[in-house]
């Protein structure tokens, strides 16, 4: 909103750098005190969460919401079953997807809000651990949890001490925390992660094997060793430059651009020559189930742009550099 009025005021550039660096420098110093506050209580939390047969739930209203949702997010992506549950939808029946044995997780800056504190009865018949995320350790919502972290901070980073900033920005790094050392406590490892995250990049580098990258069947550029160079020309034109050499179905060598470019070099007739005399003999090869990162990490060592993939002897496709890259596999 501008302030318009008569007598407002344009702040400078100087003015406006230091607000955002003090905003900075508030939410800094509170995380910084939020560190020197864990202990056991944090311990305690953590040991609920390990010992529970069920899930956790994650709840809050407003900016706390908005943390809760992502504290929900950031448990289920790193091994704790967890979901976000609207605490008025709560109160409206869908308190119901609690059960024994689960973990209500309450996000709250004030510990007074009506629409929490309302839900707790019902956790409470059925079972539930209440652990609260809470800036107010001695509110209504503190005293019904059976284990608090105090979330509290000294001021908002909003120069009107108003605005959810510094205490949002505490529950949200609490929650991480949390969430990685419980990573920790269940010994969770990158193969760990990639099945948690099949379609990301740590997936994908951590999953996806040759197979899933290759060319195969007619996508596969071949030819006889007994071919002449001509004929195969047009396959390393428009074929990305490599082809597989085959008798019948066993590999027998691979020919690329260069291949073709350094032997016409040493024999100007070459278009007539056999293609078993320019071919590379004991090509580089790749199998179906190895790492695609490894494969290109190979390609790259012996600076070669594809790999005929084998199997059992027989050549079963072609893994590109190109398509590894398009994948997003990376190192």
């Amino acid at each position: 909103m501008k302030n318009t009025g008569p007598n407002a005021l344009v702040p400078t550039d100087h003015e406006l750098l230091s607000v955002a660096r003090t905003a900075i420098d508030v939410e800094a110093e509170s995380v910084a005190a939020l560190g020197a506050r864990l202990g056991e209580e944090f311990l305690v939390a953590l040991r609920c969460v390990l010992d529970a047969s069920g899930r956790v739930i994650v709840t809050g209203v407003g900016k706390s919401g908005l943390v809760a949702r992502k504290i929900a997010s950031t448990l289920s992506s790193t091994g704790t079953p967890a979901l976000f549950l609207h605490p008025t939808e709560g109160a409206h029946g869908d308190v119901g997807v609690l059960v024994e044995g689960d973990v209500l997780l309450v996000v709250s800056k004030s510990g007074a809000n009506e629409e929490l504190v309302t839900l707790l009865p019902a956790v409470r018949s059925v079972g539930a651990t209440v652990i609260a995320i809470t800036g107010s350790p001695d509110s209504l919502l503190a005293e019904a949890a059976d284990v608090v972290l105090d979330a509290s901070v000294e001021e908002e980073a909003c120069q009107y001490d108003v605005a959810p900033t510094a205490s949002s920005t505490v529950a949200l790094v609490l929650g991480d925390a949390f969430a990685l050392a419980l990573v920790r406590a269940r010994g969770l490892n990158e193969d760990d992660f990639a099945r948690l995250h099949p379609g990301g990049a740590l997936g994908r580098r951590l999953l996806w094997t040759v197979r899933d990258v290759m060319l195969k069947g007619e996508e596969v550029p071949t030819a006889a060793k007994d071919a002449t160079l001509s004929t195969v020309m047009n396959l390393i034109a428009h074929q990305r430059g490599t082809v597989a050499i085959v008798d019948k179905e066993r590999l027998v060598g691979v020919l690329t651009a260069g291949d073709l470019t350094r032997f016409a070099s040493r024999c100007p007739d070459f278009l007539g020559q056999p293609v078993y005399r320019a071919m590379t003999k004991e090509p580089q090869i790749a199998s179906l189930d190895e790492l695609a990162v490894i494969v290109r990490s190979r390609m790259e060592e012996h600076g070669v742009m594809a790999l005929p993939v084998i199997d059992q002897d027989r050549l079963v496709g072609m893994v590109h550099l190109h398509d590894i890259l398009r994948a997003g596999i990376h190192e």
